[in-house]
């Protein structure tokens, strides 16, 4: 599956999470699920935000092109319908765009858990 482009090629529930993140701004997600492909947003993941004092006041929305996603929200979302099941334990919003994140690999293993080395 390609990544989004437009904004006529989103998922409601993509739709229904970009006006969050945009809405929050600065802050995080936690604990976001993907199943099939697609966010979980029932129940919706906890929403923790940024709040920093003697700054100058930012919506933190950033302006969008009517006929074309932002770079982060397709790269995000790519992410997402690529994996048919999983969590991302954090994700990262500055200016309403997802910046970073933190993901659960289940069932991941490292060479440190496998008794093996680098070197």
């Amino acid at each position: 599956m390609t990544h989004p482009v437009t904004p006529h090629e989103l998922r409601p529930t993509e739709v229904a999470f970009i006006a969050a993140m945009q809405q929050l701004g600065f802050g995080r997600f936690e604990h976001l699920k993907i199943r099939g492909g697609e966010l979980v947003l029932d129940p919706w993941p906890d929403t923790i935000q940024d709040i920093k004092f003697a700054t100058p006041k930012n919506n933190g929305k950033p302006e969008l092109a009517a006929d074309e996603l932002r770079p982060q929200i397709a790269e995000f979302f790519d992410y997402v319908r690529s994996g048919d099941a999983g969590e991302i334990r954090i994700l990262e919003i500055r200016h309403g765009l997802p910046f970073a994140m933190e993901v659960a690999l289940a069932g991941a293993r490292t060479a440190a858990t496998e008794g093996g080395h680098r070197g």
